[in-house]
Parts: C-alpha cells; structure tokens; sequence
C-alpha cells in the first residue's frame, strides 16, 4: 500500500489564514478604541466676583470626523459654557475634523481642584468614548474679589517736599480712594532754629497747615511760612497735634512720624526726606540807639524785640581805649543800662556774634540842649576882669582869654567858674573864645565913671547892629552887663561884642 507523503503546506496555510483572520480583528478594532477627546485646563481669577475661572479645552483625536459631546459632567457641578458664546452649553456642541472646543467654568474662590468628563460621539462611524481631564487650583494663591477701596491702615502715599519754601504734597497711590469715611491727615510745620543744623530749643513760628486725604480728595497741598532766619521745616504724618511746640533738650522727637522716614508710618509715603533745617542768619533782631548826654557820656538803649526775636541776644558794647561791656537782651525785651564814659564815647561800635549790628556805630555829640556856659566882665580904671562860669551836668569847658597881646586859657569844670584879669590898656574889647563848641564872644572895656581919659574911658561905644534880633539881645546884654549881671551866649560860630 502506497501512502501519500504528507505535505505542510495545508496547515501552514490554514495557520497563515487564521493569523491574518486575528491581524485583521485587531486592526479593526484599533482605529475604534483610538477615537478619544482629550481634555486640558487653565485657571484665573476674577477679582471682580471673587470666582475662579477654569477654561477647559477639548481635542477631537480625529481628522476626518467630528465628534458630538453628547454628555458633559463637571465637577464642581457648576455650568460649563462655550466661551465664544458663554449662554450655550458645552453639552451638545459639536468639535470638527481634528478641532478643538474652549468651555468657561466658574468655581468657588476656595475650590482644590476641578474634572470635566465629556461622552463623545463620531456619528460618521458609530464610535462613543468616555474621557476626562482635571486641574489642581493653587491653594496658595486664593482668589478674592478686587477691593473698591483701600483701607487706610494699608495705604500708600506718594510726596513732594521744598523746605526753603516752605511746600509740600501728599497724593494717595493707586486708584483707590480710601475705604468708607477714612481720613489721613498731614501736617506741615516750620521752626524758630538757633542754628542752621538741628539744635534746640526750636519754637513754632506762624501757623501749621494740615489737610487730610480721604473719599474723592486723594491729594492735598501743604504750605506754611518760613522765618527769615534759621528754621527747621517738618512734614508730619498726622494732623496738628502731633505737633511738638516747643522742641526741647530730651524732650519729645518726631521720629519716623516724618514722611520718608525709614520706619513707619512715614515711610508708607514715598518722596524726598520730609524736613529741613536752614537759614542765613539768627532768630533774633538785634537793634540799638544812642543818646549823647551834656556829660559827655553816651546812653545806649538795646533791643531784642522784632518779629524774629526768639532767643537771648548778647550784646558787646565798645568804646575807645579798651571799654567794653557784655549785655544780654532776653527775647521781646529791652536794656537801656549801658552807659560809655565820656573819655570813651570818641567812637562807640555795638557788637553780635563778633559783627557790628546795622547801625551800630556811634560817636558822642553835643546835645542841642545843653546848657552853654556864661561870660561875665567886671571893670575899672585900672583892671579888666573877664569870668566864664560853666553850668552843672556839662563837660569841663576849655575858655582862651584874650585882652591886648596877651591870652590866658582856663578850663572850667562843670559847676565851677574861672576869671582872668587884664590890665586895663588902650584895647577897647576883649574875646573870649570857647574853641571846643566853636562860638566867641567880644567884650568892650567900658570902666564906670571918669578914667581920666585914659584907657577906654570916655563915651561908651556903641554896639555893632547885625540884624534886628541881634540888636534886641545884645542891647539887653549891654544893660544887665553894666548891673553886673550874667550874659549867656545863645548862638553857635557867632561873634558877639559887648560893653563892659
């Protein structure tokens, strides 16, 4: 019996049929499970509500089909909206060929995470998948709703600050007024100084200017007058009393209550330093006068008592060969104790700080009113007596005698008298001359009775008229002369002639 060889060719084949039966099965049913959406998110916040905004994107894994999103689950369960149009669903819309979908979401401010799961469906071939996508919100970062104000315990503020000039501005930052019926009030202040560095004690010099920034007001503008002299100028955080009047040794200090301070409160303003100390000259006024005395001695009055009188001012009065006296003037007062000596009151310089004060120089002169002194003659046949009294309250008098050739200098003391006799000659008038007051004074020999005709007896001469007043004074003098009476000289650098 002949058998058939047995071949393998069948069952190769048969195997080889049913592995690509398999191959096929699978290829099949790769392209449906490849059907799929896929889901991403990002996420805002929306001060305006307080919300989270989460914005979900869906992909269609297919190029040539479009995918219906039949059901839409969201998880906060809160509505998912298509954000070309956020009054339509998510649910129902339609991605294309190879398309991508937006969707808004809005969620609580405190929500961790959110999850959108979408069932799709590719009509054009009858595949359904189920897919879903989440996002994990930063709990660090909480959304809050944007303030409509701030409060004025965190508020900001921004300045300007001119000392010299005594300006300042204060404006509130941002674009928030300041929450409710806050108000945040800033002072300005300017100091009396003693120094153009900061020294004390410093008093307030006019009025502080203070306003407040609060509702629509969210700027304001602040100025004060300066002394003219030296001064400290503060821009304050707070309203006038934080004021300190006056600044004293260890006593109270602004501190960082000074906008542009490095603590705070007033480094919550940003701008230059808030304060200044300057000025060119002292917080005083020093002014003096001078009253010459017949004496010789100079009375002088010294005031301390201007407008930007603040301080003692210590006063040095000079005079010549050596004098001085030192003299305080408390503020608003005056000192009229200082007296130069007549034998220093040639030149008198009224010193501050080493530097004679405006009008502060001064030289003695003789009062208007001083009494001037008095000749009196006396004469005979034989003498010619020429008396020059000088009146309590004045200076010595220097008195030159001059009768014929010859002339004899007296000085006379204040209160006292001198006299000069000549020889009666042939010389009908003698001069006295008072060189130091510049005046001088002509006398006629006339002795009483008969002389004999020697000397100047004979007819008494006559006075020389100059004027009608002259003539009036001099005619009276002839008469109370000849009684022996005394004759004062009345007028400056005019000669004079009488009858002895």
């Amino acid at each position: 019996m002949i058998r058939p060889k047995l071949s393998l060719r069948r069952p190769l084949a048969v195997l080889g049929a049913a592995l690509l039966g398999l191959i096929g099965t699978v290829a099949v049913a790769a392209p449906a499970s490849a059907h799929h959406t896929t889901i991403k998110a990002t996420v805002d916040c929306d001060q305006l509500s307080g919300e989270r905004v989460i914005t979900w994107s869906v992909e269609n894994s297919e190029r040539n089909k479009a995918v219906t999103l039949q059901r839409v689950t969201a998880e906060p369960n809160t509505p998912v909206n298509l954000k070309t149009d956020e009054t339509k669903p998510l649910q129902g819309a339609v991605v294309g060929n190879a398309g991508t979908i937006e969707a808004v979401q809005r969620v609580p401010s405190d929500t961790k995470t959110a999850k959108l799961a979408v069932h799709g469906l590719w009509e054009a071939n009858g595949q359904e998948a189920d897919n879903d996508g989440s996002i994990n919100l930063p709990v660090d970062q909480p959304c809050n709703p944007a303030p409509k104000c701030v409060d004025a315990s965190k508020a900001n503020y921004s300045h300007t600050f001119d000392g010299p000039k005594g300006t300042a501005t204060v404006k509130l930052d941002g674009d928030l007024p300041l929450c409710e019926d806050s108000k945040q009030w800033f002072t300005l202040v300017s100091y009396f100084a003693p120094r153009p560095q900061f020294a004390t004690p410093q008093y307030v010099y006019g009025t502080p200017d203070s306003d407040w920034i609060g509702g629509t007001q969210t700027e304001i503008e602040l100025n004060v007058e300066i002394p003219n002299c030296h001064t400290q100028v503060d821009l304050l955080w707070g309203g006038v009393d934080e004021v300190i009047d006056p600044l004293v040794e260890d006593g109270e200090r602004y501190g960082n209550i000074k906008l542009g301070s490095p603590g705070a409160p007033g480094n919550r303003s940003k701008g230059p330093q808030g304060w200044y100390n300057g000025g060119d000259k002292s917080c005083t006024t020093p002014a003096t006068t001078f009253a010459s005395n017949c004496d010789g001695t100079v009375t002088v009055s010294l005031t301390n008592d201007g407008k930007t009188s603040k301080y003692p001012v210590e006063f040095e009065v000079k005079g010549e060969d050596g004098w001085s006296k030192k003299v305080t003037v408390e503020s608003g007062k005056a000192d009229n104790g200082t007296v130069v000596p007549a034998e220093n009151a040639g030149k008198i310089e009224v010193l501050v700080d080493g530097k004679v004060i405006e009008n502060g120089t001064y030289s003695w002169e003789r009062p208007e009113d001083c009494p001037l002194p008095a000749i009196t003659t006396k004469a005979d046949c034989e003498n010619f007596a020429l008396t020059a009294t000088n009146p309590e309250g004045g200076l010595p008098v220097k008195v030159e005698f001059s009768y014929g050739d010859k002339t004899e200098t007296r000085t006379v003391a204040p209160g006292k008298s001198e006299t000069v006799t000549f020889k009666a000659g042939k010389d009908e008038k003698a001069t006295v001359a008072l060189p130091e007051l510049d005046l001088q004074l002509e006398a006629v020999y006339a002795p009483e009775g008969d002389c004999g005709g020697g000397g100047g007896g004979g007819e008494e001469p006559g006075l020389p008229v100059t004027g009608a007043a002259t003539s009036a004074i001099i005619a009276g003098a002839a008469v109370l002369l000849a009684a022996g009476v005394v004759l004062f000289l009345v007028a400056r650098r005019r000669k004079l002639r009488f009858t002895a």
